[in-house]
């Protein structure tokens, strides 16, 4: 049973073979790793990362902006809402 879920998961239209699963994965990674550097002083923010953070913030509100559910997705872009 196992095997037909991670089969099913993996050939998935949104599964791990497509942008539209790997996309999000680095956003999220990228948003968790600034997360992580709360806690270190200012003079060590890493200024790759928050222009990652910002290019990936822009696209994807740009992106939620064109397709149809335009606020609600732009709204929680970045909250974690899952639907």
């Amino acid at each position: 049973m196992a095997g037909s879920k991670l089969q099913s998961f993996w050939n998935h239209p949104a599964g791990p073979k497509t942008i539209f699963f790997w996309a999000p994965t680095v956003k999220w990674g990228i948003s968790i790793a600034n997360i992580v550097d709360f806690s270190e002083p200012p003079e060590r923010i890493s200024y790759p990362q928050q222009v990652a953070l910002m290019c990936t913030g822009l696209i994807y509100s740009r992106y939620s902006m064109v397709i149809t559910p335009v606020w609600l997705l732009f709204s929680f872009e970045d909250t974690g809402f899952k639907y």
